[in-house]
């Protein structure tokens, strides 16, 4: 054969990507668009989350979109999502947690576990359905929707259910926005440092926990981000420890999620390598940039698959749950707060 048209061969693998790419390309270009609408949006409005922007938006456009773009959405979803969870972990550094020192580190853990834990206990009262109960018990303890997507990894959930969870965390957090600050400092009479832990262990998403400690300085900012991080960091054994459940909790012949995906395992991985001070800054600022801008479009695919009408099913009682939920954590951490 010619080799200037050997790629052009039926089975070549130039063949092949060109098929792909006829497949995926248009579903993927259009991910990519809405993650940079996300981020317009997201600069003119920072305190909203671009993560939360782009599951709006994809919901919005899920049903006018072309079916030709399905296959590429649901690649750029699952693909993007991991390698951005994965440059997540180039953002937190060890040595900056442990600085917070014992008595805060066993805050953030017992904030974590009892949200965690009385979330999914309050679900079940609710009458939510599991995987519901379990994405928000999530979100609403560690990071907001990083959390729930990373989650949904080994649950067994419906997309319906992840994009309730994130419309939940979107609520309740831009609620907290206001009431951390107005309580912490007219009815707590919490200091800065003070209501800068509050916001970081009780607050959401990190750019709802920015807009809650800002009103405190910038030394309160930068406290509540440090333990917004830390509770970032429990992350990965949370994903773990629920993998676990879920393979011994399936039925025989039913799919076993991993106990720790892939994804999970690079996310510990790169923390691993920013806390040994070897990656340059400028690396550091760069895989900021790129993991918000894939989990944005990762984040816009999940939402272009989510059909209002459904999504409205979980009505009061997902509301109610995220109330709670919300209460629950607050509370805890202030209490647990106020012993150290």
């Amino acid at each position: 054969m010619d080799p200037v048209h050997a790629d052009q061969a039926p089975g070549s693998d130039a063949t092949r990507m060109r098929a792909w790419w006829a497949r995926v390309g248009p579903g993927v270009s259009v991910a990519a668009t809405g993650a940079g609408a996300a981020m317009v949006i997201n600069g003119f409005v920072p305190a909203v989350s671009a993560l939360t922007v782009a599951v709006l938006l994809g919901v919005l456009a899920g049903g006018v979109l072309p079916a030709g773009t399905s296959d590429g959405l649901e690649w750029a979803t699952r693909r993007f999502l991991r390698v951005g969870v994965v440059l997540l972990g180039l953002q937190l550094s060890l040595g900056e947690v442990l600085r917070l020192g014992p008595g805060t580190l066993a805050v953030v853990v017992v904030t974590v576990a009892a949200g965690f834990a009385g979330t999914i206990a309050l679900g079940r009262v609710l009458g939510v359905s599991r995987g519901l109960g379990l994405l928000v018990a999530t979100g609403f303890s560690i990071c907001g929707a990083s959390a729930i997507v990373a989650m949904d990894g080994v649950a067994r959930s419906e997309r319906e259910d992840v994009a309730s969870g994130i419309t939940l965390v979107t609520i309740y957090g831009s609620a907290a926005i206001v009431l951390v600050p107005f309580l912490g400092t007219r009815v707590f009479g919490l200091d800065g440092e003070a209501l800068g832990m509050w916001a970081g262990l009780s607050v959401h998403e990190v750019a709802q926990v920015v807009a809650a400690a800002s009103p405190a300085g910038a030394a309160a900012v930068g406290t509540a981000v440090i333990v917004k991080l830390t509770r970032v960091v429990l992350l990965a054994p949370m994903v773990a420890g629920v993998g676990m459940v879920e393979r011994r909790s399936g039925g025989e012949g039913a799919a076993r999620p991993p106990i720790v995906p892939l994804f999970v395992a690079g996310f510990l991985a790169a923390m691993v390598l920013r806390s040994a001070n070897v990656v340059p800054g400028a690396v550091l600022t760069g895989a900021a940039d790129v993991s918000a801008v894939l989990l944005a479009a990762a984040m816009f695919g999940l939402g272009s698959s989510v059909r209002v009408g459904r999504l409205l099913r979980t009505g009061r009682r997902g509301l109610a749950l995220g109330a709670l939920s919300t209460l629950l954590v607050g509370t805890v951490s202030l209490g647990a707060l106020s012993l150290v």
